[in-house]
Parts: structure tokens; C-alpha cells; sequence
């Protein structure tokens, strides 16, 4: 992997990474794992569990684009982006085909709460079993935005914004964590030093803080630092959005390409658009968008429409003289 890559090629690797992920992942979502072995996915191809065409992305992708749509009209509004999901929901924006077909209870609860008035940062569920992938899977965007910020200012920025729908300190660490490894890969490390690198700074922004530190036990499976030495049977890839994360980085961790992660990823079973989108955003930005096979985003439903968002959110996230 080249460490000349640049910034505004990861961004885009990222972009295009999350959702050829989640387009992989959505026709074998729900399978169990041992029922993934006997077709695995290896290439783009539609039907299967929501009989959707190829190239279809979920809802992962559906909030993803939101979010950079938001991104684009305003430096940082989560009312705006609020508005911008409740408008998928309702109105169908940013769905590959016009239509609604998958969207997660947790983050319809909330949606429903902000139509109803609630402001959208208290919108999201916070009980124990509201944790999810719903906030995780969308918060690449704000990740890549605010990378150049100090990481402080970047994990309050996640956290506002997992909020709406996910509002669960344990969400919200998670995806903290995210931006934290996303931060180093675009500075270029390599996987493994990016995710030591993350969890560094992931200690010093959440170890020591009360609320924080009550989650911290639910942590250990990445805290320990050995994800990449463990076997597979070890990896879940369900709902969960610990579990989730784990999966992501361990995919990343162990393959060399965006496409090895990315098939790896899917191949897992569960929740597989999910774990999909998160791995294909770490590996588009690990790798560049060169990486991300050509004929995988020519596959995405409304190919051209995400090649105008994602170049116009890249023109305004990177200065001139980091591209």
C-alpha cells in the first residue's frame, strides 16, 4: 500500500468503499454464516433477502449519503441532518430506487420522535438495548469532514450525530472509536498502526471521564489489542455495534486489498450490509479509491449522482493543498 495516496483519493475510496460494501452485503443480509459458505458473494449481484436489483444499497448507504448531502449545504447542522433522514424515511431521499425497503427500529423510533418534535440530538433511543449499528453504519461522512480537528472536537461532533438516532454512551464510543482509526488512515498508516493509534486516543478521550468509563468493560474485545490474532469463530457479525466494529477492523486487519476486506466482510454473515458498509469505508480509505474495483461502483444504482456528491463533498472537505 502506497503511502502517496491522497487525502481527497481516501476520502473518495471511503465514500464509494461504504457503499459497493453495502451493495454487496444487501442480498445475503440475515444469512447465517454457514449458509453464506455454500454461495459465497464474490462479486456484485442483486435479489436474494430483499429481492432488490444489483447494486442496491440499504438504508446504511441511504443515511451515509444523507449525511454528506448535509455536509455539502452546511458546515455541521444536525437539525439539517435530522430533517435530511426524516425525509428518507418519509419521502424515500437518497434511496437507490425510489422506494424504501430496510430500516432498523431504533433508528424508525427516533425519526418518529423527531416528527413529533423532539429535538433531533434527544431523538435517539438511550437504553441498554438500543445499541445497534443504526449510527455507526452513517458516520463516515462526519469521520472524513472533521479528521484534521482535534480529536476532542472530532468524537463531540460523532457524538451529536449518533445521537439522533443512537444516543447510548456505548453507540456513541463506538463510534468514536471509528473516527479515531479513520483519522490515522488518512494521515496514511497502516491498518494495524491506525487501529493502535485509534485506541490510544481512544483511552485518553474516554478512559477517565465517569460516563464514559462505565461502558468501558464492553470494550475489551478491541482493547486488548490482539483482534487480528483471533480466529474467525471468534468474529460475530450480527446487530450488535460492538460486534459490528470488531468485525470491521478484523477484516481490515487480516486482508491486504479493498476487495479481500470488503468480501470478507459480507462473507461473514448476520448483518452483512452493515459489516460490509463499515468495512468497505475503512478499506476505500485505507486503500484509495483506485482500489475500489471500477466496475463494483459502475454497478451502484444512480452511479452518476454518487460521483457528483461524493467529488462535490471532497472539494469542499480538502483544502487545495492537501489533495
Amino acid at each position: 500500500m502506497s503511502d502517496t495516496i491522497s487525502i481527497r483519493d481516501r476520502m473518495l475510496g471511503g465514500l464509494w468503499g461504504a457503499l459497493v460494501g453495502d451493495a454487496l452485503g444487501v442480498p445475503v443480509e440475515f444469512l447465517c454464516r454457514s449458509d453464506v459458505r455454500l454461495n459465497p458473494v464474490t462479486d456484485m449481484r442483486g435479489h436474494g433477502t430483499h429481492r432488490q436489483p444489483p447494486g442496491t444499497w440499504s438504508d446504511d448507504g441511504a443515511l451515509t449519503l444523507c449525511t454528506v448531502d448535509s455536509l455539502i449545504r452546511h458546515e455541521f447542522d444536525t437539525k439539517d441532518m435530522g430533517r435530511r433522514f426524516l425525509s428518507w424515511y418519509r419521502e424515500e431521499l437518497w434511496t437507490p430506487h425510489g422506494k424504501l425497503f430496510d430500516v432498523g427500529v431504533t433508528t424508525a423510533d427516533a425519526l418518529q420522535r423527531i416528527a413529533c418534535g423532539i429535538s433531533v440530538e434527544l431523538a435517539g433511543g438511550d437504553g441498554q438495548f438500543t445499541n445497534g449499528n443504526g449510527s455507526l453504519m452513517r458516520i463516515l461522512p462526519i469521520a472524513l469532514r472533521f479528521h484534521r480537528e482535534p480529536a476532542k472536537t472530532i468524537v463531540d461532533r460523532i457524538h451529536r450525530v449518533s445521537a439522533i438516532t443512537h444516543r447510548h454512551p456505548r453507540s456513541q464510543m463506538a463510534c468514536g472509536l471509528f473516527a479515531l482509526v479513520v483519522r490515522h488512515l488518512l494521515e496514511g498508516a497502516q491498518p494495524d498502526a491506525a487501529v493502535a493509534h485509534g485506541l490510544d486516543a481512544f483511552r485518553v478521550q474516554y478512559e477517565s471521564h465517569p460516563w464514559w468509563g462505565a461502558e468501558w468493560d464492553y470494550f475489551q474485545l478491541l482493547l486488548a489489542g490482539n483482534l487480528a490474532d483471533l480466529p474467525e469463530q471468534e468474529i460475530k457479525s450480527g446487530g450488535y455495534v460492538i460486534e459490528t466494529l470488531a468485525a470491521s477492523l478484523w477484516c481490515l486487519l487480516t486482508t491486504r486489498s479493498f476487495p479481500e476486506c470488503v468480501l470478507k466482510a459480507v462473507n461473514l454473515g448476520g448483518d452483512t450490509d452493515t459489516t460490509g458498509c463499515v468495512a468497505g469505508g475503512l478499506a476505500g480509505v485505507c486503500y484509495g479509491v483506485p482500489a475500489v474495483p471500477k466496475e463494483w461502483q459502475r454497478a451502484l444504482a444512480r452511479a452518476e449522482d454518487l460521483n457528483g456528491l461524493f467529488n462535490h463533498f471532497v472539494e469542499r472537505a480538502v483544502p487545495p493543498a492537501s489533495t
